[in-house]
């Protein structure tokens, strides 16, 4: 049996200290932790409803559900779709798959990180852009590709970025 999250371990800003968000994260768990496979159902609509799933909602999680922290750990750290912070508003992300590492995507990478200041796995300081790397998209014929939200965006140049990005860095003014 694990124990609970100590003031330690809760940071300040964490949805755990927010009243309506630990009420959402209680509904989750009660709701899914008699189901089968219930880690990753309470893990994948923890995701979905608050966006992040921190140190100490992990420690939460398994206390509530009665397994080990390592096992909500595990499932975190494995899938990619889980992040442990919040994301920007928008999510620009670099296909890494062959077609597309072959075909540039280092080379966006770069001119991403001069027009955004930010290295993939960051979000800009106004917290609208969120920058990550996937494995292939399923557009090859398209590489390099990236996809911004749900947009796949193929054939990309990096000289081309700033104006790809101008639309959703307008939307945070």
């Amino acid at each position: 049996m694990t124990s609970a999250p100590t003031t330690k371990t809760i940071q300040k800003n964490d949805p755990l200290t927010d009243l309506a968000k630990k009420n959402i994260i209680d509904q989750i768990i009660d709701q899914n932790k008699e189901r089968p496979g219930a880690t990753m159902v309470v893990l994948n609509e923890l995701q979905s409803a608050i966006g992040f799933i921190t140190a100490s909602m992990q420690e939460y999680v398994a206390k509530r559900l009665q397994i080990p922290v390592s096992r909500v750990h595990g499932v975190v750290s494995f899938y990619s779709f889980f992040t442990t912070t919040p994301r920007g508003k928008h999510t620009v992300k670099f296909c890494m798959g062959t077609a597309c590492y072959v075909g540039g995507t280092s080379a966006l990478i770069e001119k991403t990180k001069q027009v955004l200041g930010i290295e993939p796995g960051q979000t800009t300081a106004d917290g609208n852009i969120t920058v990550e790397v996937c494995r292939c998209v399923g557009a090859c014929s398209q590489a390099p590709v990236i996809v911004i939200d749900e947009e796949v965006l193929g054939r990309v140049k990096p000289n081309k970025l700033p104006q790809v990005f101008k639309p959703i860095q307008e939307k945070a003014e």
